[in-house]
């Protein structure tokens, strides 16, 4: 899985026209991943009181291939990090198991799949980058945002310095707080009017990009090269914990540029 469209979000073009306009200086180092807890077990509404039918079984997140929190959390907050700070280029990890057993309305569930990986990533300019696909812990609410360190300040999320940045939209996100996901992508173009209120926007804004795409010839400012090169990441961070060699990273893309 890979999630692209959280390179549409203006809240990290804002954040990466910050880092390169030198807000915080020369950055050093970011921070961002997310945990599985006990979401898809025991507290997630769709699958446990579906619109139709009985319970949804989530095993499927537990098993091989695709399986675990890389892929199926981080790979959010990998897909912010990367639109603001570009391709990785080289990536070391340890990875593991924490909670081999689990349950789902009182049926185990045997994971197959590591639920506890840390990643170490190589940026451009010697940055470095963690991030964790873990069992539990996180490091900011909103899981596709980051921690950006610099030489002269640091960026938390939606936060410079300790104080809120402005950025297109934030005055339709100014009711809500940061975790709200929905409210958050009430700043996305074609999240407008009645479509604000609909579950998973953010779904529908990566919709209407193929829309305008097809039938205006208009290019999304997200990539499938950039999504490879998330799911690239996240294989050789495997493969680098399995072996206990640093990975380079071959995929590559380009990032659109920055609106003055």
């Amino acid at each position: 899985m890979a999630s692209p469209g959280e390179g549409l979000r203006p809240q990290l073009r804002r954040t990466r026209q910050l880092i390169e306009e030198g807000a915080i200086g020369k950055l050093s180092w970011a921070i961002c991943g997310v945990a599985f807890g006990r979401y898809h077990e025991s507290e997630e509404p769709e699958r446990l009181e579906p619109h139709a039918g009985g319970p949804i079984d989530p095993s499927w997140y537990f098993r091989k291939p695709g399986g675990g929190p890389l892929y199926d959390m981080a790979a959010y907050a990998l897909h912010g990090l990367t639109s603001v700070l570009g391709p990785a280029r080289r990536v070391t990890a340890m990875s593991g198991k924490v909670l081999p057993l689990r349950e789902f309305m009182g049926t185990a569930v045997h994971a197959e799949v590591d639920d506890n990986t840390v990643l170490l990533l190589d940026m451009a300019d010697n940055a470095l980058a963690v991030v964790n696909g873990t069992a539990a812990g996180t490091i900011l609410d909103d899981f596709g945002a980051a921690c950006y360190f610099g030489t002269e300040g640091e960026i938390r999320g939606l936060l410079l310095n300790g104080e809120p940045f402005d950025f297109p939209g934030r005055e339709l996100t100014l009711d809500a707080p940061t975790w709200d996901w929905e409210a958050q992508m009430r700043v996305l173009p074609h999240v407008v009017g009645p479509h604000r209120h609909i579950p998973e926007s953010h779904v529908f804004e990566d919709i209407m990009q193929l829309v305008d795409a097809i039938r205006d010839g208009t290019p999304p400012p997200v990539t499938a090269q950039q999504a490879r090169h998330v799911v690239d990441i996240i294989e050789s961070a495997y493969r680098a914990a399995e072996t206990g060699v640093r990975q380079d990273i071959r995929t590559v893309f380009q990032l659109p540029a920055v609106d003055p």
